[in-house]
């Protein structure tokens, strides 16, 4: 039996979409994927409202946020990490020798303003990374407070990673200054997983042409100048099945109106929030709490194993809390298209099983 997924990824998927990932392939190096993929591009431009070039990667969204830190970190990277996605992104500069800090905050706690101002302020960075939306710990920053601190600091190249955030709620790149904005299929935009989408300023372009070592296949200077110079083609084999269903997809997201989605998104993540107060406790900060996923306090020491259990034997399933959070939290995703009546029947199934 297909379990319900009201996890934070991979998302359900509609059978409409999902058929696109079948359409007959084309030549990857023909006018036609040209065309496909400079489609995608001035659509993902609107989605994030930017202007900058889009950049298309047949990877998990881990790959762009590794290409990022390779390709245009110079001197050294903050990393502000509000969960394990924010760890993530540490490891993923040490292990490409990349010099870096790691700048924490305590669980269920943002990454402030201050925290940005005071790292900055010593000049040691030439690149921050922050976690827009953080999985574990259902932390939504504020990038917009956020946005007022990099504005003093226009040397500094800002990474941010929207994997679980794009497409569920208003992200406005060019006014909030991020060079590079990185998401993926399988969260808010209703996709398979497989593909990863990021914006790529001019900023981002000359600090990268600055290092010397970028590697190859996540390499984004490479990305960017191979998709100037021969018309959005890519230098490997892109995964055209994903490019067929997201062209699409965006297409039925615009149809549905941005604000209409993102308006769609917060209602949902509103019922969940009412219902985990009633219940349990918000994990977050309530302020910031997340708009495409909750994180719940497992204050009545339920077996979230257990429940999910139970949710599955009904078609449903839920997520436990993500590493040292197991059974302490538990998650529900909100997220992609979803809808309201379709989160209110998962909590009241829930509310009969506990």
């Amino acid at each position: 039996m297909h379990k319900k997924l009201f996890i934070p990824g991979p998302v359900e998927v509609r059978e409409d979409v999902l058929e696109k990932m079948a359409t007959p392939m084309i030549g990857h190096r023909t006018k036609d994927a040209s065309e496909l993929q400079r489609g995608i591009s001035e659509k993902m431009q609107r989605l994030m409202y930017t202007k900058s070039a889009i950049l298309l990667s047949t990877s998990s969204g881990s790959g762009l946020m590794e290409g990022a830190v390779r390709s245009c970190t110079g001197k050294r990277a903050a990393m502000f990490s509000v969960g394990a996605f924010g760890d993530r992104w540490y490891k993923m500069a040490t292990s490409n020798g990349i010099p870096a800090d790691l700048i924490s905050s305590e669980p269920g706690k943002p990454t402030t303003p201050e925290m940005v101002d005071k790292a900055l302020a010593s000049g040691k960075y030439d690149l921050i990374t922050i976690t827009h939306n953080e999985t574990s710990t259902g932390v939504m920053n504020p990038v917009e407070e956020i946005a007022q601190v990099m504005h003093k600091y226009p040397e500094v190249v800002w990474c941010l990673d929207t994997v679980s955030s794009m497409g569920g709620t208003k992200i406005e790149v060019d006014t909030l200054g991020v060079d590079i904005c990185i998401t993926s299929t399988q969260k808010c935009l209703g996709l398979p997983p497989g593909m990863a989408i990021c914006s790529f300023s001019e900023k981002a372009v000359a600090a990268a042409s600055k290092v010397e070592f970028r590697g190859t296949y996540l390499d984004l200077l490479e990305l960017y100048n191979y998709i100037k110079k021969k018309d959005h083609q890519y230098p490997s084999t892109p995964s055209l099945s994903h490019m067929f269903a997201l062209d699409y997809q965006l297409d039925r997201i615009f149809a549905e109106g941005l604000e209409n989605r993102f308006a769609r998104h917060l209602k949902m993540a509103e019922l969940v929030r009412a219902w985990t107060k009633e219940n349990f406790e918000l994990f977050p900060e309530e302020r910031y709490a997340s708009n495409t996923l909750t994180t719940v306090k497992n204050t009545r020491g339920i077996s979230v194993g257990d429940l999910n259990k139970k949710l599955g034997e009904k078609g449903y399933m839920i997520s436990n809390g993500y590493g040292s959070l197991k059974e302490l939290t538990f998650r529900i995703a909100h997220m992609a298209d979803a809808t309201i009546d379709e989160i209110r029947t998962l909590l009241n199934l829930i509310d009969s099983l506990i």
